[in-house]
């Protein structure tokens, strides 16, 4: 027996919203398919018939995308900011990390910026990590001035918390 996860989905107003648009362009879809489906299933036997496996298959997959979609919007909680001053989901992060030192031995300080959401929203390539990470839970809750280290694929990073926006 599978147990469902009913733990709620932290997300921002924007993620919502795209699920919903993406939850009606799915149940729109479903007239098509299932005409598309039966009409593969006027050709005759269904058991040979790829147009129809295969059309079959695509309505399955539409119909549990539609199940898990509705699931995550029944369980969504749209992240509120936070005024405490302290790194909290939605919170955008300034950090400096201290990479391996220079050739001159002067430690090589760079500046990153991240947006902290819930692993639903995670995109690392635009600047977006989870707060279930090891860099998002490490900095949960802590405020400006404050130095984490974080352990990441057998080493340790650490950072200085610059600003939270």
């Amino acid at each position: 027996m599978m147990v469902r996860d009913e733990s709620p989905i932290p997300l921002t107003k924007e993620a919502l919203e795209q699920l919903k648009q993406k939850l009606a362009r799915l149940k729109a879809s479903l007239p098509d398919q299932i005409s598309t489906t039966k009409a593969a299933a006027d050709l005759g036997d269904r058991s040979e018939n790829a147009e129809y496996q295969i059309s079959k298959s695509r309505l399955r997959s539409t119909h549990r995308q539609i199940l898990t979609i509705e699931d995550q919007i029944k369980r969504a909680v749209i992240i509120k900011p936070s005024s405490s001053g302290k790194i909290q989901l939605g919170s955008t992060v300034v950090l400096q990390t201290y990479d391996e030192t220079t050739n001159d031995s002067r430690p090589n300080k760079k500046t990153l910026t991240f947006q902290i959401l819930g692993s639903f929203e995670t995109n690392p390539g635009k600047g977006v990590i989870s707060n279930q990470s090891p860099l998002g839970a490490a900095l949960m809750n802590h405020k400006i001035g404050d130095e984490i280290i974080v352990k990441i694929g057998g080493g340790e990073k650490k950072y200085r918390i610059l600003e939270i926006q």
